[in-house]
C-alpha cells in the first residue's frame, strides 16, 4: 500500500499532470487519500474538485479520460505527477489541450495556442 501524506493541507495533496509522450503539463489539480485510491484501482485520474467538493473522474461528462500511464511521488509523499494519455484532446474544460495556454506579454494574458480539435 501507497501512503500519500495528506495531512498538510487539510486532506489534499497537489497532482501535477503531464501528457506521458511530450512532459507538456496539461493541469495541476488536487487529489484527497479517496481519488487516490480510485486513480490506483482504475487506473484513470480522479481528482477532488474543491469548488464542488466531491470526487471527479476526470472525463466523466466530457469523454476526455486521462489515462495513467506513470505516477511519481515527491520526497515528502505530498505531491504526485500523473503522467498520463489525455484521451479527447482537451486537457482544459473550456477546450485547449492544456490548462496552461496563456501567456503572461506586459500586463496582460495572451493567449498562445489554439482550442485541441475534437
Amino acid at each position: 500500500m501507497i501512503t500519500l501524506n495528506f495531512a498538510k493541507m487539510d486532506g489534499l495533496v497537489p497532482a501535477v499532470v503531464q501528457d506521458y509522450k511530450t512532459d507538456e503539463v496539461l493541469m495541476v489539480a488536487f487529489i484527497n487519500e479517496e481519488a487516490w485510491q480510485k486513480t490506483l484501482a482504475t487506473g484513470k485520474a480522479h481528482y477532488y474538485t474543491r469548488t464542488r467538493q466531491k470526487i471527479w473522474l476526470k472525463g466523466e461528462t466530457s469523454g476526455h479520460f486521462q489515462l495513467i500511464k506513470e505516477i511519481l511521488v515527491d520526497c515528502d509523499d505530498d505531491t504526485v505527477v500523473f503522467k498520463v494519455e489525455q484521451v479527447g484532446g482537451a486537457a482544459c474544460h473550456t477546450g485547449y489541450n492544456s490548462c496552461f495556454y496563456r501567456r503572461v506579454q506586459g500586463d496582460e494574458l495572451v493567449v498562445i495556442k489554439e482550442k485541441a480539435v475534437i
